[in-house]
C-alpha cells in the first residue's frame, strides 16, 4: 500500500546563506534522530549551486552534531552522464564539499555509474536500480530536491517520457534541454518513496517555477508539483525565489 502524500509547506528564509545553514542543521539533526531510533537512514542529495552551499554547510556543522557516519547511506536523485572525474558530476561536487570531509564508509556513498563505467544512460539507469534495490532500504529518510526555472527535478524534465514512466526505478534521459544532455534520473515512484521531500530554491530566476509547482489549480502539473514525501513536503526557499508566491 503506498503511504498517504502529504500537503506541502513552505519556510523562507531572508537568503542563500540562511537557506544553507537551516537545511544543514535540520539534515544533521534528522540523521541523528533517525540514528537514535536505530534507523540507518538513507539520504538522497541533489546537485546545483545551493546544494553545493548546502553540503559545506553540513560540513562546517558536523564536529559535534553526534552523527555516526558509518550509519548513513548517501544517494542522488539524477546524475550527469559524463565521466568519473568530470566536475559536472552531481557526486563529485558532494564529495568535494562535504563527502570527503567526513568518515563515511566507501561502500554507503552509492554513485549513479558514470559514462566510462557504463555503457549508455540506460545500462547505468539499470545498474543504479539494481543498488538501491539491495541497498535503499525501501525509502529515503529525507530527499532533497533542486528545481530547475523550468520545474523540472532531478532529471524529470516537462513534456518528457520519462516524466510518465511508473515501472523503473531509474531511467536514462538524452537530449536534455540543459546540459549535459545525457543524464540518469530516478523516477516518480521511486523519488516519492520518501518520508521526507525538502524542496530547495534559491534566486529570482526559480520564483516562478516555484509559484507554478504550488499552485494546486494547475492543469498540467509541474515535475516538481508531483513528489511528496509521505512524512512531510517542504519548500525551503530564500526570499528572491519565494517572490511570486
Amino acid at each position: 500500500m503506498t503511504p498517504t502524500a502529504t500537503e506541502p509547506t513552505v519556510e523562507v528564509l531572508p537568503d542563500a546563506s540562511a537557506l544553507a545553514t537551516r537545511v544543514a542543521t535540520e539534515l544533521l539533526a534528522r540523521i541523528v534522530a533517525a540514528q537514535a531510533s536505530g534507523e540507518e537512514p538513507q539520504i538522497a542529495l541533489t546537485g546545483g549551486t545551493i546544494a553545493d552551499a548546502i553540503h559545506h554547510e553540513v560540513s562546517r556543522l558536523v564536529p559535534g552534531s553526534g552523527v555516526d557516519w558509518s550509519r548513513v547511506g548517501i544517494w542522488w536523485g539524477d546524475e550527469r552522464f559524463v565521466a568519473a572525474n568530470s566536475p559536472d558530476r552531481n557526486a563529485g561536487q558532494a564529495r568535494a564539499a562535504l563527502l570527503d570531509q567526513v568518515p563515511i564508509p566507501a561502500d554507503h556513498v552509492h554513485e549513479v555509474p558514470a559514462s566510462d563505467q557504463a555503457a549508455d544512460p540506460d545500462a547505468a539507469a539499470a545498474a543504479y536500480s539494481s543498488e538501491l534495490r539491495a541497498f535503499g532500504g525501501g525509502e529515503f529518510a529525507v530527499l532533497m530536491l533542486g528545481v530547475g526555472p523550468d520545474g523540472h527535478i532531478a532529471s524529470l524534465f516537462p513534456g518528457f517520457p520519462q516524466v510518465e514512466v511508473e515501472d523503473k526505478i531509474a531511467v536514462g534521459v538524452t537530449g536534455s534541454p540543459k546540459p549535459p544532455p545525457e543524464r540518469v534520473s530516478l523516477t516518480l515512484p521511486a523519488l516519492n518513496h520518501s518520508r521526507a521531500v525538502w524542496f530547495v530554491a534559491s534566486g529570482e530566476g526559480k520564483a516562478a517555477a516555484v509559484a507554478a509547482a504550488l499552485d494546486p489549480s494547475a492543469a498540467d502539473p509541474l515535475p516538481a508539483a508531483r513528489v511528496r514525501g509521505h512524512g512531510e513536503t517542504v519548500w525551503f526557499l530564500d526570499a528572491a525565489s519565494a517572490g511570486d508566491l
